[in-house]
């Protein structure tokens, strides 16, 4: 199994009201995509950052490969696991140009890098020079979220949490997503928690799906 969560308890403020999530368990197999479909405020988003080591949950554990993971995740798990957030812009520093937040990703995980490299691996996501020597005000949602796409690939990641990828795009840019995350996955063979609302979206894109509501998982199908 790659990702397993095992009885997740999270409380934003400790005792106080009733948890976000509830002896919460799931498993992603390798090259799988696994749904978890909720409404707004069921506990799905806050269970996809505990699952890519962004928020520590108030009990149960994560096990990436067998092995135990806890927040902030190190090592070959910071690697390998990523998140594609709802708002690409919150990906991005806004008083950076594209290239520099692009540019310190090669940094920090020491790969080569060169500005054909660099554009080489962008077109293939229909982004070029003149998208990345832009801020992040001055592109549209659709490109944003395909650099964030782009820019999370570049450690070669085995798991992606999507939390809603699409929602805040036009149609267009909802199909282009979904069609990239489809053929990255045959290609990468890279796994994914799909976070979705949308039940038909769920139904298409997923091998199994987790329902949950008011932070506990109702049923797996």
């Amino acid at each position: 199994m790659l990702i397993r969560a095992e009885n997740i308890t999270h409380q934003y403020i400790a005792g106080t009201g009733l948890p976000v999530l509830h002896d919460v368990s799931v498993e992603i197999g390798e090259r799988q995509t696994v749904g978890l479909l909720g409404q707004s405020g069921s506990g799905k988003s806050t269970l996809g950052q505990i699952l890519t080591g962004l928020l520590r949950p108030s009990g149960g554990a994560v096990y990436y490969r067998g092995q135990p993971v806890r927040p902030p995740f190190r090592g070959e798990a910071r690697r390998r696991i990523q998140i594609l957030f709802q708002h690409p812009e919150v990906s991005f520093n806004p008083r950076l140009r594209m290239y520099q937040s692009l540019k310190e990703i090669y940094k920090l995980y020491r790969l080569a890098f060169s500005d054909d490299i660099l554009l080489a691996m962008l077109s293939r996501f229909g982004i070029y020079r003149e998208h990345i020597d832009r801020y992040p005000a001055q592109l549209s949602g659709g490109e944003l979220q395909r650099i964030a796409l782009a820019r999370i690939l570049l450690p070669e990641p085995e798991f992606i949490v999507l939390d809603e990828p699409t929602s805040m795009l036009d149609v267009i840019s909802q199909a282009q997503i979904m069609q990239m995350l489809g053929e990255l996955r045959e290609e990468r063979r890279i796994s994914y928690l799909l976070i979705t609302h949308d039940v038909h979206l769920c139904r298409f894109m997923s091998d199994k799906i987790y329902t949950i509501d008011n932070g506990s998982i109702l049923n797996v199908d």
